[in-house]
C-alpha cells in the first residue's frame, strides 16, 4: 500500500504541486467570492463573483487569520469581506465607521463625526430609491426603502479600537453591524473593487456579460 501511495504521488506530483500552490494563493493572496444575497444592491448583485484582494490589509499565514504583516487598515468606503463569528457566515459589507468614529443613522441618512453625508437621488421605483452617498470622498450608490424599516435609524455609536462599523448598500435589507455588531479587525480577510463574472440567478443562471470584470462603483 505504501509503495502504491509513493508511486501515485510521484506520478501526479505536478498536479499535486499545482493544487497546493493554488490553495495557498487563494488562501493568502487573492480569491473570488460568490455573492448569494442582495444586501449590497445596487453595487453588487446576487450571482456576482467578486475578486477578493487578501493582501489589502494583511499578509497572513496560509489557511489562518494570523497576520504576519499589516499592509494597511480598512478605510471608510472600502467594501470588505470578513468571516463573521457573530453570524457564522462570510459577509460582504461597506465600511462606514473606523475606530474612533461616531456614527449615526437618521431615516437612512448617515452622520459621521457629526457631519451629515451628502446624497443625491439617481433613480426610484414605487417602493425604493437609489441615491449617491459620498463617504469621505468615496461616492457610491445606496438603496433605501421609501417607507423605511426598523434598520433605518440608530442612535450615535462610537467605534471602538480594532473594530469597524459596516453596512450593506441595500440599507433596509442587510444584516450588518446593526444586527451583528461591530466587525473585529481580525475577522476581515480582504477588500474587493471588482466583479470577475456574474450569473443571473433569476434567469437560468445566464451570464451577465456586462458585469464581467466590472469595477465596483462604475455605472
Amino acid at each position: 500500500m505504501n509503495k502504491w501511495i509513493l508511486n501515485t504521488l510521484k506520478e501526479h506530483r505536478t498536479l499535486l504541486c499545482f493544487i497546493v500552490l493554488m490553495s495557498v494563493f487563494r488562501s493568502s493572496l487573492a480569491d473570488w467570492n460568490t455573492v448569494p444575497t442582495g444586501s449590497m444592491k445596487p453595487t453588487i448583485l446576487e450571482g456576482d463573483r467578486i475578486l477578493v484582494n487578501k493582501m489589502a490589509y494583511d499578509i497572513r499565514v496560509p489557511f489562518t487569520h494570523v497576520s504576519l504583516y499589516k499592509t494597511a487598515d480598512p478605510s471608510r468606503g472600502d467594501i470588505i469581506i470578513f468571516d463573521s463569528k457573530a453570524s457564522g457566515l462570510k459577509l460582504v459589507k461597506r465600511v462606514v465607521g473606523v475606530p474612533g468614529d461616531t456614527v449615526e443613522l437618521k431615516d437612512n441618512v448617515l452622520f459621521v463625526n457629526g457631519e451629515q453625508l451628502s446624497y443625491q437621488q439617481v433613480s426610484a421605483t414605487s417602493a425604493t430609491e437609489d441615491r449617491t452617498e459620498n463617504l469621505s470622498g468615496v461616492e457610491h450608490v445606496v438603496r433605501v426603502n421609501k417607507a423605511g424599516s426598523a434598520l433605518s435609524t440608530f442612535q450615535p455609536v462610537t467605534v471602538p479600537a480594532d473594530y469597524y462599523l459596516a453596512l450593506g448598500d441595500n440599507r433596509d435589507n442587510s444584516s450588518d453591524s446593526r444586527v451583528i455588531g461591530f466587525v473585529p479587525r481580525r475577522e476581515i480577510v480582504g477588500r474587493t473593487n471588482s466583479v470577475v463574472m456574474s450569473f443571473n440567478y433569476d434567469n437560468y443562471y445566464i451570464p451577465r456579460s456586462d458585469r464581467f470584470f466590472h469595477t465596483l462603483g462604475d455605472s
